[in-house]
């Protein structure tokens, strides 16, 4: 059984238009997606924010203390810990 042709999916001058476009069209009748690959993107790093938190400074050279001792930057520990408590 032949499988129905698919269209062609038009040069776009712009990604606003791109944008546009898929917006309005189903993506099936241009992209046979059975034949798919899934992407692997190694380098691709989360977005991440700056933030401000005011710590007690007892507070804060504890966490120096046992950044240190792990030999790893205080900021990135707090990251690790905030990490292990959201994971429960």
């Amino acid at each position: 059984m032949n499988k129905p042709r698919k269209k062609k999916i038009p040069a776009f001058h712009s990604e606003a238009q791109e944008r546009a476009f898929w917006e309005a069209h189903d993506s099936t009748d241009y992209v046979d997606w059975s034949t798919a690959q899934r992407a692997v993107l190694p380098n691709l790093k989360p977005t991440t924010r700056t933030i401000s938190l005011r710590l007690p400074q007892h507070m804060l050279d504890s966490i120096k203390v046992a950044a240190n001792a792990r030999d790893v930057p205080y900021q990135s520990l707090i990251k690790i810990w905030l990490q292990e408590k959201l994971r429960g």
